[in-house]
């Protein structure tokens, strides 16, 4: 079971930890969703989401201000006994020193934002979506190439670095080399990116590696991006008959989602570049209602139709 360790919360969204002496590395999430603790506030712990990250927020906190400091006792004590993984107050409020302290007694982080709640609680919902996600790790390539996300496969050696490389020369992003981990934010979108130990780096057969993020910039790396093709890349088979049309789209599956697949035949003088940028231009222009294989093919049909009318 994928668990979100507390301190990786804290360092991604540098919140404020009112609570230094607990260690958060030992304090793990173990559901992606938020509760705001309104109606536990207010006594009622029936269907309490404990295991949920607690977010407060100004209505949370304004009625807080009102209780008397025996029901804050009582409240605090049941609160923090479920041992919820962490509270999050937003807006920049500061909890009182009897929650700061019942909170110590039993362990659970409270930390503090600046963020407005409502756009805090969607930036951390998306957070922990992307962290429990259903994930594989596959050998390929994943390039950012005019804002499309292009993972490049193929056999081992027969280019997909060298072709990373003159993309980002070209002016793309790289996301990840040789490893891709592919997690399943939803039924219509995987999202690639490197693991954290290859993050920028990329190996090149008789170099060996090089970071890509000193060499080139920050603006020529991307810590992740969706995936919206696969470019397969194999050596060239002249006894095989290759697409030349791309009337139907073919497709390859990740944990249960279809993406569009592209074959990519490879022999010397074919610049794989270019191949794939052109690939990525041509998928932007179907989104956007534009097929060039079916805009031939009607050409075609057209022109058969005029010349039976003139025979």
């Amino acid at each position: 079971m994928a668990t979100v360790k507390i301190s990786k919360i804290i360092e991604n969204y540098q919140l404020e930890n009112l609570t230094p002496e607990i260690d958060t590395s030992q304090v793990l999430v173990k559901q992606p969703d938020i509760n705001r603790p309104a109606l536990q506030l207010a006594g009622y712990f029936d269907h309490f989401d404990s295991d949920r990250v607690q977010l407060i927020g100004f209505v949370e906190y304004t009625y807080l201000e009102v209780m008397s400091d025996e029901r804050k006792l009582e409240i605090y004590d049941r609160l923090m006994s479920y041992k919820v993984p962490c509270i999050i107050f937003c807006r920049d409020l500061q909890p009182d020193q009897l929650f700061l302290d019942a909170a110590n007694k039993y362990g659970v982080p409270v930390l503090k934002t600046k963020k407005e709640t409502s756009s805090f609680m969607a930036e951390i919902i998306r957070y922990l979506a992307v962290q429990f996600a259903p994930f594989i790790s596959i050998h390929g390539v994943l390039v950012d190439v005019y804002g499309e996300g292009v993972l490049i496969m193929g056999e081992s050696g027969i280019g997909k670095s060298e072709a990373a490389l003159e993309l980002i020369k070209r002016g793309h992003r790289l996301v990840t080399d040789d490893v891709v981990e592919i997690r399943k934010i939803s039924d219509d979108t995987l999202v690639g990116s490197a693991p954290e130990i290859t993050k920028h780096f990329i190996e090149l057969r008789g170099i060996g590696i090089l970071d890509v993020k000193t060499l080139f910039g920050v603006e020529c790396v991307k810590d992740q991006q969706n995936i919206d093709m696969v470019i397969k890349l194999e050596s060239w088979d002249k006894e095989r008959e290759y697409d030349r049309m791309g009337l139907e789209d073919q497709y390859t599956e990740f944990l249960g989602n279809k993406v569009i697949c592209h074959n990519i035949p490879i022999r010397p003088g074919r610049n794989v570049a270019v191949i794939v940028e052109s690939a990525a231009v041509n998928h932007r222009q179907k989104l956007m209602g534009y097929n060039a294989a079916q805009e031939l093919y009607n050409r075609v049909q057209q022109s058969i139709a005029r010349q039976r009318e003139e025979e």
